[in-house]
C-alpha cells in the first residue's frame, strides 16, 4: 500500500488525525519539501511528533528516480508526505499512477490546502475563484518581470468577474538555483512584479496561512509592494469584482479602504 499524506501547512500539529495514525501505523515514511515546506517546524520536530522516521527525497529522487519509494510500496505499508494536500502536485498525481501501474494499492489522506485557507481567510467566496497560478522568480523562467503565461491567467479570470490565487515561488533544495540563494518570494516582491502589468489594482496578502498569527492585508498593488509581512510562507490575490460580503469582509478582515 502507499497512502499519500498531506501534513497541512504550518506545524507538525497541522496533520489530521488520520494523517497522524497512517503516518505512525506505516512500515516506511517518505516526504518531499520542495513544492512547499512547514516553516513552523523542522524535520527533527515532526519525527518526534509523529512518532516515526522521516526519509527525504528531492525533486530528481520523486520525479526522476522514483523506484525507492514503489518498490518499498509493493512489499509494505508506506506512507509520502508533503506539505498541504499531497494531490496539488502533478508531480504526485504521477506517482500514484505508477504505483497503480505496478499494481500497488493507494489512497490519499487530505491536508488543508493554501487555496483553502486563502478563501478562509479572506472572505472571498471560495466558488468564485478561477485558476491559479504561479509567479516566479525573474531568474527562474529566463526571462524579464512576470510571465506572459501568468498575465494571461490573471486577465482571464479578471474578465470572468474571478479571484486569482498566485502561489509564490520557492526556491530551496533546487538543483537549479544556487543553495547560497534559498528564497521564499514574499508578497512585496510579488506585489511591486504584478503592479507594472496591473497598475492600479487592489491585491490581498495571505502570510502565514495555517499558523497561529495568519496576516491579511488588502491594499493596491503599488502600495503592498512598499510593506513588509513578515515571515513565510506569503500567498497573493488578485480579486476580480466583489460581492458586497466580500468587500465587507475585505474591509474588516484585511483593512482595505473601500473607496
Amino acid at each position: 500500500m502507499l497512502t499519500f499524506v498531506g501534513l497541512g501547512l504550518y506545524d507538525e500539529r497541522s496533520v489530521t488525525v488520520a494523517g497522524r495514525d497512517a503516518i505512525r501505523a506505516a512500515d516506511r515514511v517518505f516526504a518531499e519539501f520542495y513544492t512547499s515546506r512547514l516553516v513552523g517546524t523542522d524535520i527533527e520536530t515532526l519525527e518526534e511528533t509523529l512518532e516515526t522516521t522521516i526519509e527525504l527525497r528531492d525533486r530528481a529522487g520523486i520525479e526522476q528516480d522514483p523506484e525507492p519509494i514503489l518498490a518499498a510500496a509493493a512489499e509494505e505499508d508506506v506512507v509520502f508526505c508533503t506539505a498541504g494536500d499531497t494531490m496539488v502536485s502533478t508531480t504526485h498525481t504521477d506517482l500514484r499512477l505508477r504505483a497503480a501501474d505496478r499494481g500497488i494499492d493507494t489512497r490519499i489522506v487530505h491536508g488543508t490546502t493554501a487555496q483553502t485557507a486563502a478563501g478562509s481567510l479572506t472572505g472571498l467566496q471560495n466558488y468564485r475563484f478561477g485558476k491559479a497560478t504561479t509567479l516566479p522568480f525573474e531568474d527562474a523562467h529566463g526571462g524579464d518581470g512576470v510571465p506572459d503565461s501568468v498575465v494571461a491567467t490573471i486577465e482571464d479570470n479578471r474578465e470572468r468577474d474571478l479571484h486569482t490565487l498566485v502561489y509564490l515561488d520557492i526556491k530551496v533544495d533546487d538543483p537549479h538555483w544556487d543553495d547560497s540563494d534559498d528564497t521564499y518570494m514574499t508578497a512585496s516582491h510579488a506585489a511591486a512584479m504584478l503592479a507594472e502589468p496591473f497598475p492600479d489594482t487592489v491585491g490581498v496578502v495571505v502570510a502565514r496561512a495555517g499558523s497561529p498569527d495568519p496576516l491579511v492585508v488588502a491594499d493596491t498593488l503599488d502600495e503592498l509592494a512598499t510593506r513588509t509581512f513578515g515571515e513565510p510562507l506569503h500567498l497573493l490575490v488578485i480579486p476580480g469584482s466583489l460581492h458586497p460580503l466580500e468587500a465587507d469582509a475585505l474591509e474588516s478582515l484585511a483593512g482595505a479602504d473601500l473607496e
